[in-house]
């Protein structure tokens, strides 16, 4: 007989069974710090109270009952390896919280990228001029080109008026694209490495770009037409540009504040997921050169323009709720329970055989 009184061990049983019966609705991960130190000790307890009737064979009814008990604990304490994840699994989650747990520099880039766009639409307001300065020549556009933009409407309809173009020509256009925005975004990315400094003028001169060949198009009463030739490539192009800004800024804030850490030690911890934001961003590039290429360059309606910009905009939504998902996915070391929950060693006090059968 155990030394411990009845209505003890009867008290000790009733809580072993309602919290097993409430780790069984929430899971292990999400009881509570003390409740899964308690479960550990009470499996302890109940596996060589289960050892001592079962060896003495007192009551069958009871062992019956302390071994479904003890079945129920040893499966959540002692659960199996999971099996062993893909690579492509593993690096979809250290993806996915990395762009949930770099949302502060994400913001940021969005922010400069938004102050430059705003800087840039006001200073071609201020002055017509100005697009020729902030516009370079690598775009493609001559002076004579920029001076009909700038002062006919007409030139603008026909600018932003879509015509059939071959596929191979689309092809080679799109490529060619993809090369030089994602050499934008490298070199955003890499030259974070001096304190961030660059990556900001970068961004901030990106936006404006934008902000002030937005400005000669809006003159127009009705920009429709620019917006659906904009933003079908705009939003994945300016998403991918801002996750390479965001991992320049990692590199910079990490060189630039490491705060009483050793600064090799903060930039060795920030360039994985600053790598990892770069490669959130080069399938952004693809899309944009397709889209660029092929929906751009086309004949199609501004309708159909329009909804594809909205469907990029609803994919990247969907993108950004499961990486939150991913990221609020709270993962639980319990191998510390190991040593509160393991049952007697062979030669101790009420040693037999405790394992649940």
């Amino acid at each position: 007989m155990s030394s411990r009184p009845l209505r003890d061990r009867r008290t000790d049983l009733a809580r072993f069974e309602a919290l097993l019966d409430e780790c069984e609705r929430l899971r292990v991960a999400q009881l509570p710090f003390d409740e899964l130190r308690e479960l550990g000790r009470l499996y302890r307890r109940h596996a060589a109270e289960l050892a001592r009737v079962r060896e003495r064979d007192e009551d069958p009814e009871a062992v019956r009952h302390l071994n479904a008990l003890c079945v129920r604990a040893y499966t959540h304490l002692y659960p199996s390896p999971p099996p062993e994840q893909n690579r492509g699994a593993g690096f979809s989650r250290r993806l996915s919280l990395a762009i949930a747990r770099s949302w502060r520099p994400q913001l940021l880039a969005w922010a400069l990228l938004l102050t430059g766009l705003i800087l840039g639409a006001a200073l071609e307001t201020h002055d017509p001029d100005a697009i020729y300065a902030l516009l370079p020549r690598s775009f493609g556009y001559s002076t004579s080109q920029l001076d009909r933009l700038v002062n006919s409407s007409e030139s603008r309809a026909e600018f932003l008026a879509g015509d059939e173009t071959p596929v191979m020509a689309n092809a080679l256009f799109g490529s060619a694209l993809f090369a030089h925005n994602t050499r934008v975004g490298f070199l955003s990315f890499a030259t974070g490495m001096l304190a961030g400094v660059p990556t900001v003028l970068l961004q901030v001169y990106n936006g404006l770009l934008v902000g002030a060949l937005a400005s000669v198009f809006f003159a127009d009463p009705w920009p429709l037409e620019f917006l659906a030739w904009i933003l079908p490539h705009g939003i994945p192009e300016f998403t991918a540009i801002t996750l390479c800004a965001a991992g320049g800024l990692l590199l910079g804030g990490a060189v630039a504040l490491p705060g009483r850490r050793r600064r090799r030690e903060t930039l060795r911890d920030a360039v994985d997921p600053a790598l990892l934001l770069v490669a959130a961003a080069i399938p952004l590039f693809a899309a944009a050169a397709l889209i660029e290429s092929f929906v751009r360059e086309s004949a199609l309606a501004t309708g159909t323009r329009l909804g594809v910009a909205a469907a990029m905009a609803a994919m990247l939504l969907a993108a950004m709720l499961y990486v939150r998902r991913v990221a609020m996915r709270v993962e639980v070391d319990t191998d510390w329970l190991l040593d509160l929950s393991a049952p007697p060693r062979s030669g101790s006090p009420g040693s037999g055989s405790a394992s649940p059968r």
